[in-house]
């Protein structure tokens, strides 16, 4: 019997596109932003892929993942973490997992529609490394969004590139970049900022932002406020700068009060009054000094988390063509 010669399987293609969504409880949008994320980045007539980190969720996520992955295995991929580490280090794992030339990120919560992502990659076409996006009707409350403009303030103080949202998660990145972001190892970082340092072009866009409908944030005020700390330290150097300028200046302004008081003591002679305000100056002085013992340390910290050398995630599970 001559040998029969089999037809050979048409190859998948290379994933030009990646798109990375960090998952953390959010099982009542999944279903609605895969069939979305697919219905867009299919009619962009480009290979694609769509890699959802589950960062420790404790809802159904994970399952409602394993049945995307069903439904368009050829598409999604899926990691889950060992629990929770954060929504930037899903981000990193994304990254290290992701096989396109060009990386999208996405939160899940819908509040930025998927529909956006062919303007942010046409942008990036144009030449530009990096493409953010700008919430230009942000939908959340104030409580939100002033934390988020002390945020934007900071990093592009810090890093050189003003901003207008460094918050959105919707941001496009060339390989270039996301592997320059994959060398770094340190243990906790800022995505959007990390990948302005590595840009020559850096430009923003104007997308949708919509209320959450489904599920809760999981960012609080306290948790904003936290991350703001954390960039301050975690990028520049100028907070310690300052607590030394607000030390020497205090030490100059003691130094002037208390030559005053001697004078003043010479002429009028002994007296009680202005002892409260002493006591005022003295708390002053008291609360700038803690200021700067916990600055101090936070750069400790930073380090100690650094020697240690622990991974930044652990991942438990994965789905996809190389799990």
């Amino acid at each position: 019997m001559p040998n029969q010669v089999l037809p050979l399987s048409k190859p998948t293609p290379a994933p030009e596109i990646t798109v990375v969504i960090p998952v953390f409880n959010e099982e009542d949008n999944l279903g609605e932003l895969g069939e979305r994320l697919v219905r867009t980045l299919t009619a962009m007539g480009r290979p694609y892929e769509i890699i959802f980190v589950d960062d420790g969720s404790t809802d159904r996520s994970w399952q409602l993942l394993t049945d995307l992955n069903g439904q368009y295995p050829q598409y999604i991929r899926a990691l889950q973490f060992h629990r929770n580490f954060g929504q930037h280090q899903a981000i990193f794992a994304g990254f290290q997992a992701a096989r396109g030339r060009v990386m999208v990120t996405l939160d899940a919560d819908l509040q930025n529609p998927p529909e956006e992502i062919p303007r942010l990659v046409a942008k990036l076409d144009e030449g530009y490394d990096t493409v953010g996006g700008w919430r230009e009707n942000r939908q959340d409350s104030i409580f939100r969004r002033l934390p988020s403009q002390l945020v934007n303030y900071v990093m592009s103080r810090v890093t050189g590139i003003k901003l207008r949202d460094y918050g959105c998660m919707l941001r496009a990145y060339r390989r270039e970049v996301v592997d320059s972001i994959n060398r770094c190892q340190e243990s906790s970082s800022f995505i959007p900022a990390l990948a302005n340092l590595f840009s020559h072009r850096v430009t923003e866009i104007p997308v949708g932002h919509a209320e959450r409908e489904r599920g809760t944030s999981k960012y609080s005020l306290i948790k904003l406020l936290r991350l703001n700390f954390d960039l301050m330290t975690g990028f520049s150097n100028l907070p310690i700068h300052l607590v030394g300028f607000m030390g020497v200046a205090i030490a100059l302004l003691g130094f002037f009060l208390g030559l005053f008081l001697f004078i003043r003591r010479i002429f009028v002679g002994p007296e009680v009054e202005g002892v409260f305000t002493l006591f005022a100056i003295l708390f002053v002085f008291v609360g700038l000094n803690t200021l700067g013992l916990a600055l101090i340390g936070e750069y400790v910290g930073r380090i100690y988390r650094e020697v240690r050398g622990r991974p930044r995630f652990v991942i438990r599970q994965t789905l996809g063509p190389e799990s």
